[in-house]
């Protein structure tokens, strides 16, 4: 069973780590090579300019507001999107009344609302963000409608347009379109804890409350981590981006008054707005690294005895 055992392993793992260096490693190798260059992005010609773009980075008012902006989403959009998917999931799963042919179960059609959290997953993240800025208009807007519907109509937000609202407007529609994801994910692990657990528990006079804490969530503490990671990804990637470059005002997005303006968003503005390409992957050298830094703290702070059943 031995003999050739490497080759075998080597056969099936070469396509793979070949592809995914090409890929994957080399762009970000090529990525850190043109950080230390003047490469405009649009002609073959650049020459070497060492830390020059480095330097121009740290002295950049609207890089660091881009950072502050992409690390309020890293650090509260996770926290906010899993707290709602385990809420949802547990009392999809184990939160409803006791019945007569079991002492745990979920609430009343749960599967349907499975189904409907699951339904912003569908859509496009560009017509979720088409159908919130709609939602957000402050003349025609849903928002503002409703709150005129109920008398409310002296107070009317302008909802994207203000600096102090407009970056909260775009998280929650990260979350809104987020949870349902988490809420599948959690809900499929929790289906899969034995009810004999709870069901003692319970009879020892455990609340629904202790039971998460003590059951549910040390169980499906690995799933979190990872959904946590995860999110963290998604909050400085591509969600991030699409969403603030879609709907916020301003060229490109990103506005009023650079309010909303994250990490990937600027790369896109510096590469193909303002034709500095050089910048832009200094930029992205610096998003690679807030990147690997928050998976490295979640995986070591979330490191934990794991727990099998």
């Amino acid at each position: 069973m031995q003999h050739g055992k490497y080759r075998f392993i080597a056969g099936f793992l070469g396509a793979p780590l070949a592809l995914y260096a090409l890929f994957v490693i080399w762009p970000f190798v090529q990525s850190i090579f043109y950080s230390f260059t003047d490469w405009s992005g649009l002609s073959p010609e650049f020459k070497m300019v060492g830390f020059d773009n480095f330097l121009k980075m740290f002295e950049d008012d609207v890089f660091w507001k881009s950072l502050q902006h992409s690390l309020v989403f890293v650090l509260l959009l996770p926290l906010a999107t899993l707290s709602l998917a385990l809420f949802f999931a547990f009392m999809l799963n184990v939160g409803g009344r006791r019945r007569k042919n079991a002492a745990v179960a979920g609430v009343r059609g749960s599967a349907f609302y499975k189904v409907v959290y699951f339904f912003p997953q569908v859509l496009s993240i560009a017509i979720v963000a088409l159908l919130f800025q709609f939602a957000y208009n402050p003349n025609s807007g849903a928002l503002n409608s409703g709150l005129k519907a109920i008398g409310l109509g002296s107070v009317q937000p302008d909802w994207l347009g203000d600096p102090d609202l407009a970056l909260w407007c775009v998280f929650a529609v990260l979350v809104w379109c987020t949870v349902g994801f988490f809420v599948v994910l959690f809900s499929a692990g929790m289906a899969s804890i034995p009810k004999d657990y709870y069901e003692a528990a319970l009879l020892d006079g455990a609340n629904r409350i202790t039971t998460f804490f003590r059951i549910t969530l040390p169980l499906l503490w690995d799933t979190v981590q990872s959904g946590w990671a995860y999110m963290g990804i998604l909050a400085l990637g591509a969600e991030s981006f699409a969403v603030v470059q879609i709907m916020t005002v301003g060229p490109n997005g990103g506005g009023p008054d650079y309010s909303t303006t994250v990490l990937p968003l600027y790369v896109y503005q510096k590469a193909f707005r303002d034709g500095q390409a050089a910048y832009a992957t200094t930029i992205g050298v610096a998003l690679l690294v807030v990147t690997l830094l928050f998976v490295a703290i979640v995986m070591r702070m979330g490191r934990r005895e794991r727990l099998e059943y």
